[in-house]
């Protein structure tokens, strides 16, 4: 499968992003950084947000299959970047919070893995120039 995006420029230091899907997204500079005017994500900003996402996707996906009574499925992306040129990502620390009824914490720690490991495309292009942890934490509701 090909993925297929283009961005304009759209003044200042913005740019709109758009691909298959269709949909859009804003990117900016901070606010008074080359012209920015902190009307959008930072483009680095999103690739943290597209490692959670991603793997968000498979750890619910892995969850129902494994029929775990989850209820809210968040990830806090802790990302460092390199001080010089070019600004990549050093090291990633993902969080996994899970909420939900008598769920099984080796079953969770499964489907975390499993996209860690084998899944997330997002974590797997990000892996060749940073060192990724995580960690899972459960959370029990009524």
């Amino acid at each position: 499968m090909a993925i297929n995006a283009r961005v304009s420029f759209k003044g200042g230091m913005k740019f709109e992003g758009t691909a298959n899907s269709g949909h859009t997204v804003l990117m900016d500079a901070a606010e008074g950084k080359l012209g920015g005017e902190n009307a959008g994500f930072r483009p680095m900003e999103l690739m943290a947000i597209s490692m959670g996402g991603c793997t968000g996707m498979d750890v619910v996906s892995l969850l129902r299959k494994m029929r775990q009574d989850f209820t809210d499925v968040q990830i806090e992306i802790n990302a460092e970047q390199r001080e010089e040129h070019p600004r990549h990502f050093v090291k990633v620390e993902l969080v996994y919070h899970v909420w939900g009824r008598n769920l099984d914490p080796a079953k969770v720690e499964k489907a975390v893995s499993l996209s860690y490991e084998r899944y997330c495309p997002a974590i797997a292009t990000v892996r060749h120039v940073a060192e990724i942890v995580y960690r899972v934490e459960i959370h029990e509701v009524a």
